[in-house]
């Protein structure tokens, strides 16, 4: 009788090991097969709308890939938009409002050329009924009443994914420009006073840095080098590409700068100066939000624990009492 137990548990931590072994090698190759995405993307300079480097936006980042895979799919014809799908459409009024918004934002986030009008929606329809049908199955455990609330739950978020993860990129690339943005000034300005052309100190950033916006400095670069748009459109698509008010009014001064012939080192030294103040002044309000922010948690967590333990006792003996 023990030798049998002993022969399953060793069966047991066999089949264990092989599970995770397998596990192990199908997650080493994914993850050189993004890697290896990744390295050809930025060789190419298409530093498209997936933010892979993020590690605070993963969340948002896997919504963003679902859809960019769902994009695809949809445009060679190997998925078929849900039933559901074109129910949710609905009204032309609501689908153009829907295509305004994702247009504009997706531009913001570096994802126009990668999630389409169709996937963005289609992947709002799918993710809305995977939640639903999560929250209900949830909720079902517990009564029905609840598993309505957590269905319907489930629907509204999943309609609100794709939105909150545009959004979410957006912001981070925004982040991203005001902090680099005074470095790539400097960086131009440098070559400016060392007697390089504007061409070639942009392009001096964009190839010593590894940023996400040295790469797309890099793109905007390649653009113009290989004749593919004028300077100007290409540095006005950059600042386009990015949701920063203080990048575009950056490259309008550029813009202005080369077309004059004025002094343009001058120009890019003052304006990192203020981008660098910008951004001090940003992070300064970010953290003096913070205490703010972390009321609503204390007040919600620790407060009913606090109150229970001091006016605990006295309640029991209240209720003694009568």
């Amino acid at each position: 009788m023990n030798g049998g137990v002993a022969v399953v548990e060793a069966l047991s931590c066999l089949s264990a090991g092989a599970a995770g072994w397998c596990a192990t090698c199908l997650w080493l190759e994914r993850r050189a097969t993004f890697l290896q995405r990744r390295i050809l993307r930025q060789s190419a300079g298409v530093e498209g709308g997936l933010p892979l480097g993020s590690s605070s936006q993963g969340a948002a980042d896997m919504v963003v890939r679902y859809a960019t895979g769902l994009s695809r799919r949809l445009a060679f014809g190997v998925a078929r938009p849900l039933s559901f799908g074109s129910a949710v459409r609905l009204s032309r009024g609501g689908r153009k409002r829907g295509s305004a918004w994702f247009a504009a934002h997706a531009l913001k986030a570096g994802l126009a050329s990668d999630v389409s009008p169709e996937g963005f929606r289609e992947a709002g329809v799918r993710l809305a009924l995977a939640f639903a049908a999560v929250g209900g199955l949830v909720g079902a455990v517990l009564s029905n009443e609840l598993a309505v609330l957590l269905g319907l739950l489930g629907l509204v978020v999943g309609i609100l994914a794709p939105r909150w993860a545009v959004r979410a990129i957006e912001v981070g690339r925004t982040a991203e420009v005001e902090r680099h943005l005074s470095e790539m000034l400097e960086v131009v300005a440098l070559g400016l006073r060392s007697g390089l052309s504007f061409d070639r100190s942009f392009e001096l950033y964009a190839q010593h840095f590894s940023s996400t916006l040295a790469n797309s400095c890099a793109s905007a670069s390649r653009r113009w080098s290989l004749g593919l748009a004028t300077r100007d459109e290409a540095l006005r698509d950059l600042a386009a590409s990015y949701g920063s008010d203080q990048l575009t009014r950056v490259v309008e001064n550029i813009v202005r700068s080369l077309r004059f012939g004025s002094s343009l080192a001058e120009g890019l030294e003052a304006a990192a100066g203020e981008a660098r103040a910008e951004h001090r002044a940003h992070m300064e309000e970010r953290v003096a939000k913070a205490p703010v922010k972390m009321m609503m948690p204390t007040g919600a967590l620790i407060l009913p624990a606090m109150l229970l333990l001091v006016l605990g006792p006295v309640l029991l003996d209240l209720a003694g009492g009568f």
